[in-house]
């Protein structure tokens, strides 16, 4: 089976170090962004099985990005996981549009992994 793309949006340069370890560890190609900027032209190239973004980025909203994302049809059917410090699962979503899965921080990596795997088999 050909390895599955996971793109992380996430701004604090050692979360996304530590996202990007475990990931590897389980045999995903992962990409890393820290910024918003070129969202959806890195989606385009790299083609990712599933995102992890965080809400809050430096230059831009997550949430605005989900949007973008799920209001294109050649990226809406891409699994989102949002992950957040300041936000919960109960007020995270911009204009109705929600990701597929939420959690906040810090996870627990055995339960980020758990919904990774749940996203992948949808």
């Amino acid at each position: 089976m050909a390895k599955k793309n996971i793109l992380v949006i996430e701004d604090n340069h050692a979360i996304l170090d530590v996202i990007t370890l475990i990931l590897e560890s389980e045999a995903f190609n992962v990409d890393g962004l820290n910024k918003g900027a070129d969202f959806i032209n890195h989606v385009e190239e790299f083609n990712p099985d599933i995102i992890i973004m965080d809400i809050m980025l430096p230059d831009t909203d997550g949430r605005v990005l989900l949007k973008e994302l799920k209001d294109n049809s050649a990226t809406q059917h891409i699994p989102v996981l949002m992950i957040s410090a300041r936000y919960n699962a109960n007020n995270y979503a911009l204009d109705g549009i929600e990701a597929d899965d939420f959690m906040s921080k810090p996870f627990n990596i055995d339960d980020l992994m758990d919904k990774i795997y749940a996203l992948l088999r949808k």
